[in-house]
């Protein structure tokens, strides 16, 4: 992974201002103790302040960044997921997931089609204008039946992503808004699309917040004529 790259992960660039700031904080301690052992009370008050800010500001920021885990910032159309379906039987499919990193997945998923869900976060104007894109974050993963009565009694499959954990920044927007107030909304967005065996489909997130999937060609030909 290049720089380039790692800048734009938040949650590693808030870990790495968290670092240096907390370094900051540690020289403090050093001069503090050595100003006492100097017998100069005042300036070792002065490095106590700095120290505790410095503390206080390192622990904001990997909060934030502990907080801002399983996000992404949302470029003009990121890549999510990568999908290859196979069928198991009717209406059931296993299904590989790929992600941009390299990393896999196999799921298992009944139905006639595949739904994915993101949670998309949004600021306000004065975060924006600093230049603070959109996040976003996979929420979750279903299998859809085509006839709607079959989708209210029929087995369904629910997976859950999971990648932010219960230190979660839309939790945080729930339980303390008002320290959130720079946040203008968290929406969710999804997509779907009829599963074909031997399909592969790519999920894309646009700039607007919209969650995209597209089937390959030959994906999008056998979606036409399954024979």
């Amino acid at each position: 992974m290049d720089w380039t790259t790692l800048m734009h992960l938040p949650m590693t660039l808030l870990f790495v201002l968290a670092g240096c700031v907390l370094l900051f904080a540690l020289v403090q301690l050093v001069a503090m103790l050595q100003r006492r052992r100097d017998g100069r009370p005042l300036a070792a008050a002065w490095r106590m302040l700095l120290l505790l800010l410095g503390l206080g500001l390192a622990l904001l920021l990997g909060g934030a960044g502990y907080a801002l885990r399983g996000y992404r910032l949302l470029a003009e159309e990121a890549p999510v997921v990568q999908i290859d379906a196979r069928i198991l039987s009717p209406q059931r499919w296993a299904l590989t997931l790929t992600w941009p990193d390299g990393g896999t997945r196999k799921v298992a998923l009944s139905g006639d089609a595949f739904r994915i869900e993101a949670v998309v976060l949004k600021w306000k104007l004065p975060a924006l204008l600093a230049g603070a894109p959109p996040l976003y974050r996979l929420d979750r993963l279903d299998g859809r039946y085509d006839d709607a009565a079959q989708e209210a009694e029929a087995p369904r499959t629910v997976l859950g992503f999971d990648q932010a954990g219960a230190f979660d920044l839309l939790n945080l927007r729930r339980q303390y808004p008002q320290w959130l107030s720079a946040v203008d909304t968290v929406y969710g967005s999804g997509a779907f699309l009829p599963l074909v065996d031997g399909g592969h489909y790519s999920v894309s997130l646009m700039r607007s917040g919209a969650l995209v999937a597209r089937p390959d060609e030959a994906t999008a030909a056998r979606l036409v004529d399954p024979f």
